[in-house]
């Protein structure tokens, strides 16, 4: 039999849905190729806006209309935060929310007939739904924060802390089975370990490199108060070769006022003193960041500050998002919501700044070289490893089937910027 996993959201669920289709494959199922028809279609659903909402209810309507025999799966954080809506959706068999997630496989096949095999505690997850180019490791789950805006605390629970020795084991069984890149990946990333012994995000990750041959290691996001010397020295040490020059720093807002009213831990001028510290100390690098605009209770004032922080930055690239209520968030019950309009008029202003300042990070290359890990047909389409979009001036790119490459890294100088992808040659 075969299962479909479809994945919405962050690289955490990319993770969750790495080590379900291992679970799937380890019963006896397959991992369908594209363009076949599926026996069972999961979707690892988001839930973090309305939009996130609207689009997992779409992907399953999709999925009953496309695959009318299949068992249809909602599961992931919408389904937890969503459940009732889900289960009345007519395109749906099962809904299994996060708090069942560890049921998935069981639950599915004691509708196919499949008997379900249970999981032995030294099995390694290899990551099959990235196939061998980038694969992600969760290290921890859960968040303790509360932020006034984010469900996130609701649908994926208290913090904890995966293992060691497991997350360990993890990375070098991807990158034995041929994976260069693996994504460390979590809620609240900085609190690792706080909940085991001896151990923290920078042993962690120093044991990682140091016990596993991975040719490249990112980390996918880290608050602003979590920029330590210490930290920031792993680049420059022990991981100056193997860890990705590329850091995830969430701003949400510039102005304190809102920043205290979200409860984020830190100030506008904290947060650029972060990102200054990631670029003093690890030249070229690449930093990315989320904000929310119209936060309830938002100001021009606010919104200016918001503007002005943005700008500062300098950033390489910028998710930027309206405020969307989330039920059963502090901020839902706020009585001085912003205008949806409104919202939607400071986001549009937000991404004209945030374009802006990728294109002149990615112009800063030009003439440079730096590596490129690439996805599929060399030459088509790759990462550097600040985290660029790039690919082989068209004389260049190898006539070979898709596939061809995929994996390969290589040193490429760039030549030119083409609608926010840097074009080169080899500097093989």
């Amino acid at each position: 039999m075969k299962v479909r996993i479809e994945t919405h959201g962050c690289k955490l669920n990319t993770a969750d849905s790495q080590r379900l289709a291992n679970e799937f494959t380890r019963t006896g199922y397959a991992i369908a190729e594209a363009g076949e028809e599926p026996d069972v279609f999961v979707l690892n659903s988001c839930t973090v806006t309305h939009v996130a909402d609207k689009k997992a209810r779409q992907a399953l309507s999709k999925a009953r209309k496309s695959f009318p025999n299949a068992i249809v799966v909602a599961a992931g954080c919408y389904a937890e935060s969503g459940t009732a809506d889900l289960e009345e959706l007519a395109a749906t068999d099962l809904v299994i929310p996060n708090t069942r997630k560890s049921e998935i496989v069981s639950m599915v096949s004691s509708r196919t007939g499949l008997e379900w095999q249970e999981p032995a505690g030294t099995e390694i997850e290899v990551g099959q739904l990235l196939g061998r180019t980038r694969g992600a490791v969760k290290i921890q789950e859960g968040c303790d924060q509360v932020c006034a805006y984010c469900i996130v605390p609701k649908v994926r629970g208290r913090e904890r802390s995966i293992p060691k020795a497991e997350i360990v084991s993890q990375v070098q069984a991807l990158s034995s089975a041929g994976c260069p890149e693996v994504i460390l990946t979590g809620t609240q990333l900085g609190s690792y370990g706080f909940d085991l012994e001896n151990t923290g995000l920078i042993d962690m990750i120093r044991t990682v490199l140091e016990e596993t041959d991975i040719r490249r290691l990112r980390v996918s996001s880290l608050q602003p108060a979590e920029f330590s010397d210490e930290l920031l020295e792993l680049w420059n040490g022990i991981g100056a070769d193997r860890l990705c020059p590329h850091f995830h720093i969430p701003l949400q807002s510039g102005s304190d006022r809102i920043l205290e009213r979200m409860r984020r831990r830190y100030t506008g001028a904290g947060y650029l003193e972060a990102v200054a510290a990631a670029k003093a100390a690890v030249p070229g690098c690449s930093v990315t960041t989320d904000v929310i605009s119209g936060f309830p209770g938002e100001s021009e004032a606010d919104h200016d500050r918001t503007v002005e922080i943005l700008t500062s930055a300098e950033l390489a690239d910028a998710h930027i998002f309206p405020y969307s209520v989330r039920p059963g968030t502090s901020a839902a019950h706020f009585d001085d919501q912003v205008d949806v309009q409104i919202r939607s008029q400071r986001a549009e202003e937000l991404r004209e700044i945030a374009d802006a300042a990728a294109k002149a990070h990615r112009m800063s290359f030009v003439g440079e070289t730096r590596s490129v890990l690439w996805e599929g047909a060399r030459g088509t389409s790759g990462l550097t490893d600040n985290y660029l979009r790039v690919r082989l001036e068209p004389g260049e790119i190898t006539a070979a089937p898709v596939g061809d490459g995929d994996g390969l890294i290589e040193e490429i100088k760039f030549t030119r910027l083409e609608r926010m992808q840097l074009i080169g040659t080899s500097a093989s």
